[in-house]
């Protein structure tokens, strides 16, 4: 399948890249900055969304769907919000293109200014909330647990397919609440279906934690987050969970009448998980010939690949396999049958272990003689051959293998990437040297976490959920500090 990829070890941005257009996920599109997500690579989210849908509709959330556009004066009226995404907004001026007069082609239709600019939302918070001041009169209309499906437009000029777009699809979550305690508790809740679903679904192993204020989100009180480690050794943002307090209530007025019948603000959350979390989905498992995909996300979990010389050999394979086909099929398994006469055995291998199948039979005349199937495992690349009575039983087993040997071999390389340091210098040597996160003391200042991501590019990525109470000296500025936070350079 034409040229191999480029090695991880020797240029990990460009095996990325190479990866992502080669296994048919996305290509860049004909508007700069945005992405074209392919059928193989919109197959994988369509499953992220599925199996995140489902959690989110467990705890007792439901989806709604809410404008594109926001007007421009709603984004103005909670300041810290406008600050951070200022810079990032794409704004609608005018509705009417026309013939230029010189016939030099087509023209904004200056008579067509709208009365008030719209943004693109880069994320829905002020639309949702105006629409909120309308819901909700009383605490019998609390908690409201809202989500929606969604793209959003951020002004990048730095992009990566995937890891950062100007356009990018989404979940946002955005509740409201009767008191601090329950926002406070559901946004605490949705960093643990997060971390459940990056564990269990994409087989990511992450750290949930707190964000810095300087590292929190437009507007929150307090950002939660659950981040991973990729194989080069950078972290990933993997999803985030924000407690707003009553900020975004109180910038639109939502409020409610108590059991007392006293008018209160309500507290609010926000949460979200973007066509970013494909990027650590790549980042986290795959390998120098491709793809390694988790089965419960992979699109098709199984491929047959029929080894023939005619269409008559052919035929008689297809025959063969139609009992195993419809039984996986039964069993809720994806499987394909690769008969396509236009391409080699070697070279639907190739294509196979690139798009990361977690599974591929190949059944050929000496198979069909002995009941046989050639079995090979996407992870290990390990092959062996099974008994045709046995290869369902056998196929079952794999998926969930391949399933908990990919997380073990993750948390694996996490753990070991987890270095404690107790000196700047040391600090500084393991991060070139070894990269990873770097657990270390920092004495909660801003100033202190800027001059350290001054020099170094590190940033706090979070100050961890389980971190425990220790006495010691922030590394750079030397005050006291009691705990330890985790630093690492990111994406």
């Amino acid at each position: 399948m034409g040229k191999k990829l480029t090695k991880r070890n020797e240029d990990y941005s460009k095996w990325y890249n190479e990866l992502v257009v080669g296994a048919d996920l996305a290509e860049n599109s004909g508007v700069r900055g945005c992405m074209v997500i392919k059928p193989y690579g919109y197959a994988i989210w369509e499953k992220m969304q599925a199996g995140l849908d489902k959690l989110f509709k467990d705890t007792g959330h439901e989806n709604a769907y809410f404008p594109l556009f926001i007007p421009k004066s709603y984004l103005s009226k909670e300041a810290a919000h406008v600050e951070g995404f200022a810079k990032e907004c794409a704004v609608v001026t005018h509705y009417r293109l026309k013939n230029a007069e010189d016939g030099s082609g087509i023209v904004v239709d200056p008579d067509a200014k709208l009365e008030e600019e719209l943004i693109v939302r880069p994320t829905s918070e002020t639309i949702i909330w105006d629409t909120y001041r309308k819901w909700i009169q009383s605490y019998r209309d609390l908690p409201l647990l809202i989500n929606q499906w969604a793209n959003v437009v951020r002004w990048e000029m730095r992009t990566r397919l995937f890891l950062r777009t100007a356009e990018f699809l989404w979940q946002e979550g955005h509740t409201a609440h009767a008191t601090e305690k329950e926002a406070i508790e559901e946004a605490e809740q949705m960093m643990n279906v997060y971390a459940e679903f990056a564990e269990e679904h994409m087989a990511v192993p992450v750290i949930k934690g707190l964000k810095t204020e300087s590292e929190r989100f437009a507007g929150a009180i307090e950002t939660y987050c659950i981040e991973a480690l990729m194989q080069d050794g950078k972290a990933l943002q993997a999803g985030t969970s924000h407690f707003l307090g009553q900020n975004f209530a109180k910038a639109f007025d939502v409020k409610f009448a108590n059991k007392e019948g006293k008018q209160e603000h309500v507290w609010a959350t926000s949460w979200g998980v973007s066509t970013r979390l494909m990027g650590a989905l790549i980042m986290t498992h795959s390998d120098d010939n491709g793809l390694v995909l988790p089965p419960k996300l992979a699109p098709i979990q199984v491929v047959i690949v029929p080894i023939y010389k005619g269409e008559e050999q052919l035929g008689t394979i297809s025959d063969s396999v139609k009992p195993l086909l419809k039984e996986l099929r039964s069993k809720g398994i994806s499987v394909k049958f690769d008969n396509r006469d236009t391409h080699k055995p070697g070279f639907k291998f190739n294509e196979y272990e690139l798009k990361g199948v977690p599974v591929r039979l190949a059944i050929g005349q000496r198979d069909l003689a002995n009941g046989t199937y050639e079995v090979a495992r996407r992870d290990t690349l390990e092959k062996e051959t099974v008994p045709a009575n046995e290869v369902v039983s056998k196929i079952e087993f794999l998926l969930e293998d391949i399933q908990k040997n990919i997380f073990k071999k993750a948390n694996t390389y996490t753990q070991d990437n987890i270095t404690e340091v107790n000196s700047y210098e040391e600090f500084k040597e393991v991060l070139e040297a070894k990269g990873g996160f770097i657990s270390a003391h920092w004495d909660g200042t801003i100033a202190s976490e800027n001059k350290i991501k001054e020099e170094t590019k590190a940033t706090i990525r979070c100050i961890p959920i389980d971190a425990k109470e220790e006495e010691g000296s922030c590394i750079i500025s030397g005050e006291k500090s009691s705990k330890r936070v985790l630093f690492a350079k990111a994406y």
